[in-house]
């Protein structure tokens, strides 16, 4: 598969061109999706008019940015003034967004082709969207960001762009084995993105190697006054701390968490080699007592904030809500305000809890997800815990396609960083894949 890097170099090169690699991407969607169906939304008469724009700049020795001509997905909950955003609901197909969404605008401004949105669950929930797993159509990718996983996994486009409120980033990357990254929280504007959960909603990338998330995070990492939830960060250089040669050893801790007990016998001995591996650079804890309640406090906030985006629409949405989520506005409905703070003071105090826990450790290694994919017929988008308490707490995370489970299907290995420390991360990741890549 090519990378968005290796594209971007091809074209400088003159190898290919913009127009050449869209007419590409979208052969092969057509190849190949009919079975895959990763795609909701093609845009191929939009998408080469700019790859042909491009082009003509690029001939008359002019750029438009770090991702000139390179192709990107973006999940259906993004809004895009050329093409709908349908939330994943068959019956929304023609509700059609006035104003691309803020992270639109920035991709654009990069040189970035738009060529599709990837489908999702409906309203970015757990009710499976119909899309198969590139590596065994018997398997789902996960969710919510099924489409967006799939999509790269499938070599349909070197990045995609999803969302996470729970674990909808990290965990279709970890079955579909590719990368994924979930920024730290707010550093990625969600202008303009369905709001599901506004203490916990965040944007992320998927993408087959980790200079490219990294590539595509600093185009999309940026301040906008439109969005109050954004925080001040200076200009990013993720791709720099991925690319360089790797140097000082990095030090890592395994925290055993009592949901490790759903970990499959072949996830967990493939977690054991990577920590044997590192060796005594894994220091191991139990995890304290604080985090009793954390995976409960998360489903709390998040049940709380969906009902209450969700109940006033459902006069007009409630029939396209699917079962999942019908019933998680029902629960949610029924937590009372004190409850939903409790739960927000539980959050608080485990952000205080990780401000000073990275100053003695780089990174927290942990699984992305119990095991591999479900299988497709389970209906089911797989089990989020993994990704629960980091996504409570606002922490960047990636997922490396590392391991392999019984069945031959990928299985994920997790970094967690400190919160705003998401170049840290990325160099984190980078010492590591280089120091195991001498021992696989």
């Amino acid at each position: 598969m090519i990378t968005a890097l290796q594209m971007i170099q091809m074209m400088r090169d003159g190898q290919t061109t913009a127009v050449d690699l869209i007419s590409a991407a979208f052969d092969l969607i057509e190849e190949t999706d009919d079975n895959l169906k990763a795609w909701v939304w093609l845009d191929r008469d939009g998408a080469l008019t700019r790859a042909t724009e491009l082009d003509e700049l690029q001939r008359s020795g002019h750029r438009l940015g770090l991702l000139h001509g390179v192709p990107i997905g973006l999940k259906d909950i993004i809004d895009t003034a050329a093409m709908p955003t349908a939330y994943g609901v068959v019956a929304l197909a023609h509700r059609q967004p006035n104003a691309d969404a803020y992270l639109v605008s920035r991709l654009k401004a990069s040189g970035a082709v738009i060529i599709g949105k990837t489908a999702t669950t409906p309203f970015a929930f757990m009710d499976p969207a119909p899309t198969r797993n590139p590596h065994n159509r018997e398997y789902g990718p996960g969710g919510s960001s099924a489409g967006s996983a799939a999509a790269v996994a499938a070599g349909h486009v070197p990045v995609a762009i999803g969302t996470q409120t729970n674990g909808s980033v990290i965990r279709p990357s970890s079955y579909c084995g590719i990368y994924g990254f979930k920024p730290s929280a707010g550093m990625i504007s969600r202008t303009g993105v369905l709001h599901t959960s506004h203490t916990l909603d965040q944007v992320g990338a998927h993408a087959n190697c980790l200079e490219d998330l990294a590539l595509v995070s600093d185009v999309l990492v940026d301040s906008n006054p439109e969005d109050p939830n954004l925080f001040c960060v200076k200009h990013s250089n993720m791709l720099m701390a991925a690319q360089e040669t790797p140097l000082a050893e990095h030090n890592f801790i395994w925290i055993e968490m009592p949901y490790f007990s759903k970990l499959t016998d072949d996830a967990r001995a493939g977690m054991v080699k990577v920590i044997d591996m590192l060796g005594g650079l894994v220091k191991r804890m139990d995890a304290p007592a604080s985090f009793d309640g954390l995976v409960d406090a998360q489903w709390t906030i998040q049940s709380y904030e969906i009902a209450h985006n969700f109940q006033p629409n459902r006069h007009h949405y409630g029939e396209m809500y699917g079962p999942k989520l019908t019933k998680l506005v029902d629960q949610g409905s029924a937590i009372s305000n004190g409850t939903y703070h409790d739960a927000m003071r539980m959050r608080d105090d485990a952000i205080s809890y990780f401000a000073m826990f990275f100053d003695d450790f780089d990174t927290i290694l942990t699984p992305a997800a119990p095991g591999e994919a479900p299988l497709f017929s389970e209906g089911i988008t797989g089990d989020p815990t993994f990704s629960t308490i980091w996504s409570l707490c606002g922490l960047p995370c990636l997922t490396l396609p590392l391991l392999t489970s019984q069945n031959s299907m990928p299985i994920g290995v997790q970094l967690v960083g400190g919160f705003g420390e998401d170049t840290k991360l990325m160099r984190t990741a980078n010492w590591l894949l280089n120091h195991l890549s001498q021992k696989f």
